[in-house]
């Protein structure tokens, strides 16, 4: 059974960091492309960052310079490291497993990140 369960979201005050951790079972992790997205009240989801199975990463560019993702394949894992959190950083931050064609697209729950004094 595929599962991604994220952890790490709260409550952070403005200039704050926090690290997401999204942890992978039922599929062959190092192969698939991670992703974290998230979605604020009213708005769609969004792309945060990526990496692929080679490691190169991509981000969305509001966090960039901010923002880290990461991964470690032995733990089938990936991380996102948030840092100089902002209020519009405020959402629902989602876990993405992709390979291939959409048949291959794994989803998380979710977990709430809010930045606010």
């Amino acid at each position: 059974q595929v599962q991604l369960v994220e952890s790490g979201g709260g409550l952070v005050q403005p200039g704050g960091s926090l690290r997401l951790s999204c942890a992978a079972s039922g599929f062959v992790f190092s192969i698939y492309n991670m992703g974290w997205f998230r979605q604020a009240p009213g708005k769609q989801r969004e792309l945060v960052a990526t990496i692929r199975s080679g490691g190169s990463t991509n981000y969305e560019d509001s966090v960039k310079g901010r923002f880290t993702i990461s991964r470690d394949n032995a733990k089938k894992t990936v991380y996102l490291q948030m840092n100089n959190l902002k209020p519009e950083d405020t959402a629902v931050y989602y876990c993405n497993a992709h390979f291939g064609t959409s048949a291959y697209e794994y989803w998380g729950q979710g977990t709430q990140v809010t930045v606010s004094l």
